[in-house]
């Protein structure tokens, strides 16, 4: 019975027979509990071989190798007292090494409204870290925004500093980061403005379900004239192996906006998304 059990490989499984068998043989509690810890060593080996495996694979990976990602899409239409039509796109590359993290992100979204365009903005960033051990990293981070209703034809953002991931487990990851900061805003219709500023930012992920997982993200870039604080929340629930649906709200405030710009921007959105 103990050997059919170490046969299937799962420790939960070879923990249950041999706690069974002890009850009911006693007198070989001793040789079941050698066969037990031989088992275990034994998945020890394996995990350390698989790790190390895993490390030299990590090692040896050339540039465009390890890289995973995601797209996500969405579209909304409305008609009647006015008609409106969204459009959101987004992609998220990422590449995890030994000690080096690399993101990539681009976004975008379109909206018109009674045949007028009422919005259109876009996002590039890219952000290394690496980690420096028991949590803590460093980063770099370059941001290209464009968001001509928001009154800037431009904003080119350069950042770095340290974080520290609070939590990194599989179910949930927590981590906040800060550091100096330099802007520069092309306004509409002209004028340039260049700023130091801080920059601070949060990242939460929590799988609470199978299938279901609760993200949270919020940065402030704080500078002496107008300091920009956004937050997106959002709640994504997988489908199949690859595609999850998501509803997300997002908040963007700026404390000293271009003359006819509006403080808050807020956007609600529902996508697929598709991991790959």
């Amino acid at each position: 019975m103990i050997d059919a059990a170490i046969a299937t490989g799962d420790p939960a499984t070879v923990k249950t027979v041999a706690d069974l068998a002890i009850q009911t043989n006693p007198g070989d509690a001793a040789e079941i509990e050698a066969m037990r810890a031989q088992f275990l060593a034994g998945q020890e080996r394996l995990a350390e071989a698989k790790a190390a495996r895993k490390e030299q694979q990590l090692r040896s990976a050339g540039l465009f190798d390890n890289w995973s990602g995601k797209g996500e899409i969405g579209a909304s239409r409305s008609t009647g007292n006015s008609s409106e039509t969204g459009l959101t796109l987004g992609l998220t590359l990422e590449r995890k090494g030994i000690d080096w993290r690399h993101k990539l992100t681009a976004a975008a979204d379109y909206h018109r409204t009674d045949g007028k365009t009422t919005k259109e903005q876009f996002l590039f960033a890219y952000e290394p870290n690496y980690r420096l051990g028991d949590g803590a990293f460093t980063f770099g981070l370059a941001q290209y925004e464009r968001d001509r209703f928001q009154g800037f034809s431009s904003r080119i953002s350069l950042s770095g500093g340290l974080g520290y991931r609070f939590v990194d487990r599989d179910d949930m990851q927590l981590s906040v980061k800060a550091g100096p900061a330099w802007r520069r805003t092309s306004l509409i219709p002209s004028g340039h403005r260049s700023h130091l500023a801080g920059l601070a930012a949060l990242d939460f992920d929590w799988q609470f379900a199978k299938n279901m997982k609760l993200t949270q993200t919020a940065s402030a870039y704080v500078q002496s004239d107008n300091s920009t604080l956004a937050s997106v929340t959002g709640l994504q629930a997988r489908l199949n192996g690859k595609l999850s649906a998501r509803v997300s709200y997002t908040v963007e405030h700026e404390t000293d906006p271009p003359d006819g710009a509006v403080r808050t921007d807020t956007l609600s959105r529902f996508t697929l998304i598709y991991d790959f």
